[in-house]
């Protein structure tokens, strides 16, 4: 038997990899992350088991996976996104691999490329930016250094941030000495969900904008000149010559 670490994709039920969706409609046991994967992304799943993770702890997750190997049977452990990002897969993995339990990863659309979609935007742009940092902003886990917010913001690279939006104004006062106060931005709540919700503006008015929409949580937030560039150079992987 396995485990699959199956990245659920942002949202959209759709966005699912075919391989993922081909475990998740064949394994017999399904654990799945109930607070932030849609029960569309289960639709047509023939398990006997079929578990929201949502309110239980790693023990409780780990005994499960356990049980299954014992039994034999195949677990689909679906999280939202990709697994490898923020996805909580780096304990459990350790803790089956201490018991010799045999897992795979299966990647999903990251929250990244669902924002990106949903704004209409490369975020990568001949002469504005070819570097994209993926972050968070820090709360109750503290960042390693050099990690900081600021200490990012100084490459000038388009940032995208997770699980910082409750936190904006801290946010903004972080980056706007490195990318200026006119720096545009967004702000994409639920990207690819049926709610979604998109902000736009400059850092000097984006915390606004987002405290009158009432946004507290499940947003990214992306910044960099590439939101707004359109004098660009065209790249040389389609030129005539």
């Amino acid at each position: 038997m396995t485990i699959y670490f199956i990245g659920a994709g942002p949202g959209d039920p759709e966005l699912i990899t075919v391989k993922g969706q081909r475990l998740i409609r064949a394994c017999p046991v399904i654990l799945y992350a109930g607070s932030l994967v849609p029960k569309a992304v289960l639709d047509g799943h023939r398990a006997t088991k079929c578990i929201d993770t949502a309110e239980l702890d790693l023990d409780a997750i780990v005994a499960l996976l356990q049980d299954a190997h014992a039994n034999g049977q195949d677990v689909a452990r679906v999280h939202s996104g990709d697994p490898s990002l923020y996805g909580a897969i780096g304990e459990q993995i350790r803790r089956l691999e201490a018991l010799a339990i045999p897992y795979e990863v299966v990647p999903g659309v990251t929250a990244t490329a669902a924002t990106a979609a949903a704004l209409k935007r490369e975020l990568t742009l001949p002469g504005i930016s070819q570097t994209v940092i993926l972050t968070r902003y820090a709360t109750k886990t503290s960042m390693p250094e050099g990690e900081s917010l600021a200490d990012l913001a100084r490459h000038r690279a388009t940032l995208a941030i997770h699980l910082g939006v409750r936190h904006i104004e801290r946010i903004v006062a972080d980056l706007v000495p490195h990318y200026g106060a006119d720096c545009p931005v967004a702000v994409v709540f639920r990207a690819s969900w049926p709610d979604e919700t998109r902000i736009e503006g400059t850092l000097a008015e984006i915390a606004s904008k987002v405290r009158a929409a009432g946004m507290e949580r499940t947003a990214m937030i992306i910044v960099g000149r590439v939101l707004t560039a359109d004098g660009f150079a065209d790249s040389t992987l389609y030129a005539k010559d």
